[in-house]
């Protein structure tokens, strides 16, 4: 089964390799903001800067900041699982057609180009990604 060309997926590569340093770029940047800058340690409600009532309000914005870099690690796992399909000859393949194309797109078994570049690390196309939402 043919795959995308070595200049599309050199493409690909790109894409994925400049939102991935973007992901870091911004990982580092909460790893920062959640330091004391005193102590140089994670800020901790305990923190002499703390106040009191400041309490709840620190504890919701660290929170709401670990969410955030956890959902950003999750995305930078994605990128590198499309790193390695790039790697291994699978990218771009949908994963619900590969091996028994359903014919859903016109690029079927391909995910189409057009949903790897808004989103590389796509492992179906569209419809087999909706139909598999519904149930």
């Amino acid at each position: 089964m043919k795959g995308y060309s070595a200049k599309d997926l050199e493409h690909f590569k790109q894409i994925i390799l400049e939102k991935r340093k973007e992901i870091l770029e911004e990982l580092a940047i909460l790893k920062e903001s959640m330091m004391d800058v005193t102590t140089g340690e994670y800020a901790s409600e305990n923190s002499t800067y703390s106040m009191h009532m400041e309490q709840g309000t620190d504890a919701m914005e660290r929170e709401k900041t670990f969410l955030f870099a956890s959902r950003e690690g999750k995305f930078l796992n994605y990128l590198d699982d499309a790193l390695r399909r790039i790697e291994k000859g699978t990218y771009g393949f949908c994963i619900e057609c590969i091996d028994e194309p359903k014919y859903l797109c016109k690029t079927c078994p391909l995910i189409p180009k057009e949903r790897l570049e808004a989103v590389p690390h796509a492992q179906m196309c569209v419809e087999c990604k909706n139909l598999k939402q519904k149930f």
